[in-house]
């Protein structure tokens, strides 16, 4: 997947004004929580498509960075938190956690209407979301340290 670093901000601009007004109001809203919990972060804006130009994701854009640690003893600079627009809503990504069953069983019952993975955040809108739990969510993964993943 493609990572520009030439004017990341001015790509992450254009993507969220090319949002709906509801979509991009909460996209908005979630960049300002994530800057909150980490203000100097890194910015990473990805285009979704693969090395043959392919797209295999939507765009996306992440905040903070990380080493991932793949099982085979390779290791990746990622963002710590992605954030997406998707046909259904939005999908907020949290990097790196190695117990796939931290995000459901920690914030699954208490986040309000959303489907919590593995590493990922859907809703529909950010108004169906309980936002102290999701303030706490991003503010706590922003602040970890270095994860491993499978």
């Amino acid at each position: 997947m493609r990572i520009f670093d030439v004017n990341v901000q001015a790509q992450i601009d254009r993507y969220i004004d090319a949002q709906d007004p509801p979509k991009r109001d909460d996209i908005e809203a979630i960049q300002r929580l994530i800057l909150a919990a980490s203000p100097n972060c890194k910015l990473w804006f990805l285009d979704g498509r693969d090395s043959d130009n392919k797209i295999v994701t939507n765009e996306n854009i992440g905040y903070g960075t990380q080493t991932l640690k793949y099982a085979g003893g390779g290791t990746r600079e990622f963002y710590r938190v992605g954030l997406s627009s998707n046909a259904t809503g939005i999908s907020l990504y949290l990097m790196g956690i190695e117990d796939k069953k931290y995000l459901p069983e920690t914030y699954g019952g208490k986040i309000g209407k959303a489907k919590v993975t593995a590493y990922c955040v859907r809703f529909s809108r950010l108004k169906d979301l309980n936002l102290d739990i999701l303030e706490e969510m991003i503010a706590t993964h922003m602040t970890q340290g270095a994860s491993s993943v499978a």
